[in-house]
């Protein structure tokens, strides 16, 4: 999940992007080398500690964080890079071995159980609301999409590729798009045949080129702050989900990770949601406990939202909800 600084109108497509700054070219491969140095533990299912972390990042880095060669955030994402690497290698044969979509589900979580807490949190990563989708949550999103290999999927706001690389277990074709430089960079890397595009995502629709239609989206925006905007942005979410939405293809899926005031049950929000079932239907909003981001170091409380686009019989009603699903179990399950 990003938010960050906004690319000209008259930028339309990845191919007409300046070269982004060596800087920051330099910072997503030591990522990437440091994601691949952690990668062994995952493989031998090895808990990887704080000071294993810092050791590996030092030495990527070329220096340790005391000396400012590196952040926290940049180890963090480090351990996200790895995840991708984990999966790129072990999803398909995770999902073939699994017998059902709980079992699969228990592997991401025992996964995301050898990696450190996110304790330290950088002021980009305040200021943006960087809060990367928890590789359970992201399967359960992937789930919730039904992806096969006939989707193209677009993911707006892609981060360090949690999400996406579900979509490419599912053999799925990948659209991504992510300004921030760093993580667009690392994008890049451990994505590199995938088009990559680095839009301000709240207006998506505006900037990618007319026949990108995804027949999925899967998203995870930031809750509540704008690109060029200092403070609080009431309707930051709604902003990507809306463009997102706009650009889906007529009869595809969207799923989104928002904070759980972003529904229909919502008053403030109602009106917005009876306007998009004009063009879709709600088909699940389920509010997901703090608990589930723990290891990313936050606690704010979530909400999984799936939109189908065909019209809705009737805009003024909605699905009801589930209730506040406790884990990422429960999730799986409504």
């Amino acid at each position: 999940m990003n938010i960050v600084t906004t690319t000209p109108a008259a930028t339309r497509t990845a191919t007409h992007l300046t070269a982004p700054a060596p800087a920051a070219i330099g910072t997503a491969h030591a990522i990437r080398q440091a994601a691949t140095r952690l990668l062994p533990f995952l493989e031998q299912g090895k808990p990887i500690s704080t000071s294993t972390l810092h050791v590996f990042m030092s030495e990527s880095f070329g220096g340790t964080d005391a000396q400012g060669f590196w952040v926290w955030k940049d180890a963090y994402e480090a351990l996200e890079a790895a995840q991708v690497l984990f999966l790129r290698r072990f999803g398909p044969a995770i999902l073939s071995r699994s017998t059902t979509p709980q079992a699969t589900l228990a592997m991401m979580k025992r996964i995301a159980e050898l990696l450190p807490t996110h304790t330290r949190r950088s002021g980009e990563s305040q200021a943006m609301q960087q809060l990367s989708t928890p590789l359970p949550l992201a399967f359960v999103t992937a789930q919730a999409a039904a992806m096969a290999s006939s989707d193209l999927v677009l993911e707006p706001s892609a981060g360090t590729g949690l999400l996406a690389v579900h979509a490419e277990t599912a053999r799925a074709s990948l659209a991504l798009n992510e300004l921030a430089a760093t993580r667009a960079d690392l994008l890049g890397l451990l994505f590199p045949r995938v088009p990559l595009s680095r839009h301000d995502a709240a207006h998506i629709d505006d900037h990618l080129d007319a026949a990108m239609e995804p027949s999925v989206v899967l998203m995870n925006p930031p809750f509540s702050v704008g690109a060029y905007v200092d403070g609080h942005v009431a309707d930051a979410a709604w902003r990507h989900l809306s463009s997102a939405f706009a650009r889906l293809r007529s009869g595809g899926r969207l799923v989104a990770i928002t904070g759980t005031g972003l529904s229909p049950e919502n008053p403030k929000w109602r009106p917005a949601f009876e306007r998009l079932q004009q063009q879709g239907t709600v088909i699940l909003t389920a509010a997901i406990d703090g608990r589930v981001y723990a290891r990313h170091g936050t606690i704010a409380e979530t909400s999984l939202t799936v939109i189908d686009k065909v019209p809705s019989a009737d805009p003024s009603r909605f699905v009801a909800s589930p209730g506040r699903a406790p884990d990422v179990d429960r999730a799986a399950s409504v």
